[in-house]
């Protein structure tokens, strides 16, 4: 039996070429489908195009298929989230106050807050329970649209709770519809304990946790935070570099708080991509277009810090790609609400609305190593798909920031309960 979904007002993101990213002046042209329909076999995009050419047979009474009418509604790929700390214990609303009072994400890092604080909480939950919190927000995101998600350690800060994040993340590779890429990000901060020799807690993340991570496979990327107050780009050239001997291809945090280096070093490793980037000049569009590594912006993020924006205009228009994720985390972007993202794209970074698509979508997939997999209307490609509410245009996706327009998920072929 197959599913076919008929009458589609708007099929979006068709790309018959099945591209791996898109960039520059293309992300402004979305290919589209008006009426149109889209078969599914299994797992899989078979086949696509407008209803007047859909075989009869195939909906026939005769027929076995499952029938979805999209009458007025538009179909688009489900959305992929590159960069997430989904897995987390507990939430830093008590920080969200500290903020509002004028203290900067720095200052509470300073002070044993912020991801130090995480970490303690982190520390002191079992890892059913923590599963059991992060399945819920895997729920939540699915509902809202996301298909594909990558998910960082990072809140252990030591070998037996990195660890435990990244089984969790395992386990939920295991038990969703979700496609999940898993990144180990040790040096996401560093504990208080190694704060007058932080070279230590590399030493400890180089020669401990990356071999036990790896003895486990727990892990497809390695991530560093390189920028002030955080970790040096000598620090993150030795454990990226590491992280390569045992098959981990890096992924950065890179200039979030000042110009820091880490593009660069992010560049000379390949890195999938560099995230956040709010401190983006010249020189790092340069060596970015020399590059095959995804530029990542983090609007959640920036917009809840009241951070700088990155230049996201300008490096498309210099000829980059760009990638939008959710950063969702709970210090600094608390949802993984993608079409949110989107809006905040269009509004604060001047995106237009098939920049923003391309971003959340193929180039997010790209950001995550499996745009060959998922990321556009591709025949081939895995079945994940949004089937919106009736809505006008493509456009009104963003548009609409405070609307739920999900009216159903299909995952893998299969329509997920949302």
């Amino acid at each position: 039996m197959k599913t076919v979904i008929i009458n589609i007002k708007e099929l979006v993101q068709v790309d018959d070429k099945a591209r791996l990213l898109v960039k520059g002046k293309d992300m402004a042209k979305l290919g589209t489908i008006k009426d149109a329909y889209l078969i599914i076999n299994g797992e899989i995009i078979e086949d696509y195009g407008k209803m007047a050419d859909l075989p009869a047979k195939l909906i026939s009474k005769n027929s076995d298929n499952q029938i979805i009418d999209a009458t007025g509604k538009i179909v688009f790929p489900s959305f992929c989230d590159s960069h997430t700390h989904l897995v987390y214990a507990g939430s830093r609303e008590i920080e969200y106050s500290d903020k509002i009072r004028g203290l900067s994400y720095e200052e509470i890092a300073k002070r044993g807050g912020g991801i130090l604080n995480s970490a303690k909480l982190l520390h002191q939950t079992s890892e059913d329970e923590l599963y059991l919190q992060a399945l819920g927000r895997a729920n939540e995101i699915i509902s809202q649209g996301t298909g594909a998600v990558e998910i960082k350690s990072g809140y252990g800060l030591n070998a037996e709770d990195e660890i435990k994040i990244l089984r969790v993340i395992k386990r939920l590779k295991e038990t969703t519809a979700l496609l999940i890429k898993s990144t180990f990000l040790g040096a996401h901060a560093v504990p208080q304990e190694y704060k007058s020799n932080p070279d230590d807690y590399v030493d400890l993340i180089i020669n401990e946790m990356i071999p036990q991570v790896a003895a486990e496979d727990l892990a497809d990327y390695i991530d560093v935070f390189c920028d002030k107050g955080f970790f040096t780009v000598e620090q993150t050239d030795r454990i990226l570099l590491a992280g390569m001997k045992y098959g981990m291809r890096a992924k950065i945090h890179a200039n979030e708080l000042a110009k820091s280096g880490g593009i660069q070093v992010g560049v000379k490793y390949n890195a999938l991509s560099v995230d956040h980037i709010e401190y983006t000049e010249d020189e790092e569009i340069e060596v970015l277009l020399k590059s095959d590594t995804m530029p990542t912006i983090l609007p959640g993020a920036a917009f809840f810090l009241n951070m700088p924006f990155a230049p996201a205009r300008k490096m498309m228009d210099a000829g980059l790609p760009v990638a939008i994720a959710s950063d969702y985390n709970p210090g600094s972007s608390p949802t993984g609400n993608m079409k949110l993202m989107m809006s905040f794209a269009c509004v604060n970074y001047k995106m237009l609305p098939e920049e923003a698509i391309h971003a959340a979508t193929i180039n997010s997939a790209y950001a995550m190593g499996i745009s060959d997999l998922v990321g556009s209307i591709s025949k081939g490609k895995i079945a994940n798909l949004i089937i919106t509410e009736k809505i006008p245009s493509f456009s009104f996706l963003p548009y609409a920031y405070g609307s739920n327009l999900i009216n159903s998920v299909i995952l893998k072929g299969k329509e997920i309960a949302v």
